[in-house]
């Protein structure tokens, strides 16, 4: 029979001899037989033996179905783990649903103790998209886990649930499938959590939001139900601030403080931002990211000395732990360390920086900032040379280089050249939005106003979520002085999607100036300068101080812009405008 099969599968004598003892290996493999002979209470006979070797020749005669019927009948003889995981993925790949359900069932009647088994028949019931059977799989595998591993597992199952399209659907069996593990105190917070994160993911973000309260409430200590908070603060801040501020009072894990502080960044809710990150640093000294965080921040809000100091004990933390994990933190803390300095005129130390930033970073990044510093230094030959011979491995990288040439361009006031890079790019990436929206700013700078509010408002209705393309329009109408209507129609929907943003309070300062309305343009202008200390915010609002005949301060105001920017377009053409001379 053997050489039959061997005849039927066409492989020569040698080659069959090769695949016969590569069977016997794997045969082997599977059933814990190693090389010695068998031990006496082996169960692997003459005939098992044989029904192994000749599963795994239909298999690779591409008759997986038939391999998998032999197979499954061997592991049903000898109940073993491996054997019947080698026929369920035999049926899996004859794409055999039905069929991998069943070997796995027959695998879980075997070993009731399987948990193996257990997360098969969960994947295959969702592959088959019996959600509702799915689900009572859940609940009993779960259930039949040790106590101290139920709530990983219960952790792991959106991720196991996610490809599921019916998003509510999945929500309400998960929350079914989770009814008992929400009694149990040892797992109430982390059910409650997975339950919130299937109602989020789902659109109910009211529900998400009862679940990370129901979970705080079962652990205050716990941590999933703060990040689950943490997700939807920028959605319903009433509901969930009240516990996360409750949390981050005490001695909160330093990962939570942190993704609390990125999280008041992206909401630009700077200076709360800033509170929390020095809280940080100092219960946690050692906690390397608190000390990356906040000496970014620093530096974003211009305190230079700060940000310095908080950047250096990155820098040191970071060297003394050798944690690869930290490595692209020291790319960012020496390209800041560089730009901080640059600012300054400390041209050497700058690149001294620079210099330290290790090989393996962002190289498009290094080169931006080498470029920008030998432009400064009056060598703009050399600073685009470096620029330009950055190699690209991908599209979009390509992308990216093309936009930091741009604005390598633009900052030097090479505009033409920065529109002919973009209109190159943009005819490779059609679609892209980015660079849409720097062809835009250089349209306005080239007095291409019509192409300018084309671009912009094809943004709008790619992407009508992004407050920037309503912004950018607005504030060019409201900076013309023209439609001012219209121009306020668009700010205060950029307002409505980011209310917290200093720079399109600022637009909208500017609105009301341009409208007419002073006294309120500098309550606006003011909060925006305190919440982002700017050069662009400062030329605005030293202005508005002039015009109501506040010299002095508008004086001030204008020289802290100076220090924040010194070369900052529109501030130098304020300062022109109204022959101040700092």
């Amino acid at each position: 029979m053997a050489y039959s099969t061997a005849a039927s599968l066409r492989v020569d004598y040698d080659g069959f001899m090769k695949y016969w003892f590569s069977s016997i290996a794997l045969v082997w493999a599977t059933t814990g037989v190693c090389a010695e002979p068998p031990v006496q209470n082996s169960n692997l006979n003459a005939v098992l033996f044989y029904q192994l070797l000749l599963g795994e020749l239909n298999v690779q005669a591409g008759e997986p179905g038939s391999g998998f019927a032999i197979l499954l009948d061997a592991a049903r003889k000898t109940k073993d783990e491996a054997l019947f995981q080698r026929a369920t993925e035999l049926a899996l790949q004859s794409r055999s649903g039905e069929a991998a359900l069943q070997a796995a069932k027959s695998w879980k009647a075997s070993l009731p103790e399987s948990q193996e088994a257990n997360r098969y028949i969960l994947q295959i019931l969702l592959a088959l998209n019996r959600v509702e059977e799915a689900g009572r799989a859940l609940k009993s595998s779960i259930a039949a886990l040790p106590l101290n591993e139920q709530s990983a597992a219960i952790g792991s199952v959106p991720r196991i649930f996610n490809r599921l399209q019916d998003k509510n659907f999945a929500a309400k069996v998960v929350e079914q499938a989770l009814s008992t593990a929400i009694q149990n105190p040892e797992t109430a917070a982390t059910a409650w959590t997975t339950i919130g994160r299937m109602k989020r993911d789902a659109g109910e973000i009211q529900p998400a939001s009862e679940a990370a309260r129901a979970g705080h409430a079962a652990n205050r200590k716990a941590p999933g139900p703060i990040m689950l908070a943490l997700s939807l603060l920028s959605i319903v801040p009433q509901e969930v601030q009240p516990m996360i501020t409750q949390y981050m009072s005490g001695d909160a894990m330093p990962d939570l403080r942190l993704g609390y502080a990125r999280t008041l960044v992206d909401l630009d809710q700077l200076q709360l931002a800033l509170v929390q990150l020095n809280q940080l640093t100092q219960q946690h000294p050692e906690f390397a990211p608190g000390w990356l965080f906040l000496g970014l921040l620093q530096n974003d809000l211009s305190q230079v000395l700060q940000a310095e100091q908080s950047l250096k004990q990155y820098i040191q933390l970071a060297d003394k732990t050798k944690d690869p994990d930290l490595l692209g933190g020291l790319s960012e803390a020496f390209l800041a360390l560089s730009q901080m300095a640059q600012k300054q005129g400390r041209w050497t130390q700058a690149d001294e920086w620079l210099a330290r930033i290790p090989p393996e970073a962002d190289p498009l990044k290094v080169a931006s900032r080498r470029a920008t510093l030998l432009a400064q230094q009056g060598r703009k030959a050399e600073g685009l040379k470096v620029l330009e011979q950055v190699k690209v491995n991908s599209p979009q990288e390509a992308r990216l280089k093309a936009l930091a040439l741009s604005q390598w361009f633009r900052e030097d006031k090479q505009i033409t050249a920065a529109f002919a890079t973009i209109e190159k790019a943009s005819a490779q990436f059609p679609a892209d939005t980015d660079l849409q929206s720097e062809m835009a700013m250089l349209c306005e700078k080239l007095g291409r106003f019509d192409q300018m509010e084309s671009l912009l408002r094809g943004i709008m209705k790619v992407k009508p979520t992004d407050p920037h393309a309503f912004n950018a329009l607005g504030y060019s109408l409201a900076d013309r002085k023209i439609r001012l209507d219209e121009a306020r129609e668009l700010i205060v929907k950029a307002v409505q999607l980011a209310p917290r943003d200093p720079f399109i309070q600022d637009s909208l300062g500017w609105l009301e100036y341009r409208s007419g309305n002073a006294q309120e343009a500098l309550r606006i202008l003011e909060a925006a300068f305190k919440s982002r200390p700017d050069a662009e915010i400062a030329a605005h609002l030293g202005e508005v101080h002039w015009s109501l005949g506040n010299h002095e301060k508008a004086g001030t105001i204008w020289r802290e812009g100076l220090l924040l920017k010194a070369d900052n377009e529109t501030l130098l053409e304020t300062l022109k405008q109204f022959k101040f001379k700092p």
